[in-house]
Order: C-alpha cells, then structure tokens, then sequence
C-alpha cells in the first residue's frame, strides 16, 4: 500500500492540467513542465488529481508513490516555484553574475565560470562581514537541486575547517584534527 502514491493533489488556481496518452502537462504562471507517466492511471477531477494502480505488481508499487510525488513537485513549481540558497564558506571565497553566467572564486589559480541555464535565475548576495550567497530558483524542482548539486560539486566543504559551497543550514559533521 502505498501512502504517498494514495494522497490526491490539489490543483491551485492559475494552473492548467492535462492528460494525454500518458504524458500529463502542467502549465501556470511561472512555465510549462511534461511527465511521461507508465504503469499508473492518472484523473483530473474537480480540481483533485488522483493516481490509481492497476494491479499490485513491485514495479507498478514502485512507479505509485513516484509518480504522485513527480507531479505534485510539478505543480507546486509552476503554482510558486523553487528555489535553493548556497552559501560559500572560505577567505577570499567570492561569487558573482552576469545574466546567466556565474562566476565563482573557490581557491583555485583560476575563476569558475559557469552557464546555467535559462530556466533557472541565479542571485548573488555579498555582505560585508558575511559569507556570500547564491540564490537559484526555477520552477522545475530537479533542474534547480542538479544545479545547485554542480555547484556545490566545485568545492565540497571539508570536515576540518568547514570551508567550501554548502546549502544554507546543512551542517557539515567537524572533525578534531591532529592532536599533539
């Protein structure tokens, strides 16, 4: 029984779906997202979107709860967006943009320049006495944590000293170090 997969989804005002040949399309105020859904019956009824199962077979169990949470992500993007904050803890440690472009300053002999794409907009924060911060939203949640996830790839925080891109309130477990 899967209890994700049974909760029905609202569909807020403002946004539109529809189902066809098994791809269902989400469209609202902030853009357009497409799901091909297999194995699961998907009905719009009055505003509630519910996925039932045909059968009790492990793949068809698996792809219920999936394709439940893959859709609400969808709507909830479209009704109000996404967004992920990384923060970049180190001396010297700066981040910048221009449009789409990031330019990052990590430690290393040379700047990072990276193009993200045009569905995600990208902000820098830097404050005097703190630590910059990269702001990303987009209304297609797995493009914005692939983003981010890229990012952060630059430079892990490191256990010893904490410098490194974190997401803003992860914590990163402290080791003690050499003891003398």
């Amino acid at each position: 029984m899967s209890r994700i997969g049974n909760n029905p989804i609202t569909v807020p005002e403002g946004v539109t779906v529809s189902i066809a040949d098994g791809v269902v399309t989400v469209k609202g105020k902030l853009g357009e997202l497409t799901q091909e859904v297999s194995g699961v019956d998907v009905k719009l009824e009055d505003g509630t979107l519910t996925l039932t199962r045909p059968n009790d077979k492990k793949d068809v169990r698996a792809k219920h709860g999936l394709y439940r949470a893959l859709l609400n992500n969808m709507i909830h993007g479209v009704a109000t967006g996404w967004s992920k904050e990384l923060e970049l803890v180190g001396v010297g440690y700066r981040a910048s943009n221009q449009g789409n472009k990031l330019d990052l300053a990590v430690g290393f002999s040379h700047n990072i320049v990276l193009d993200i794409a045009p569905e995600v907009k990208v902000e820098t924060v830097s404050e005097k006495g703190k630590n910059p911060i990269i702001k990303l939203s987009s209304f297609d949640k797995q493009l914005v944590g692939a983003v981010a996830a890229k990012i952060r790839a630059f430079r892990k925080p490191e256990p010893y000293k904490g410098k490194g891109i974190k997401f803003v309130g992860e914590e990163i477990r402290r080791k003690a170090g050499k003891s003398a």
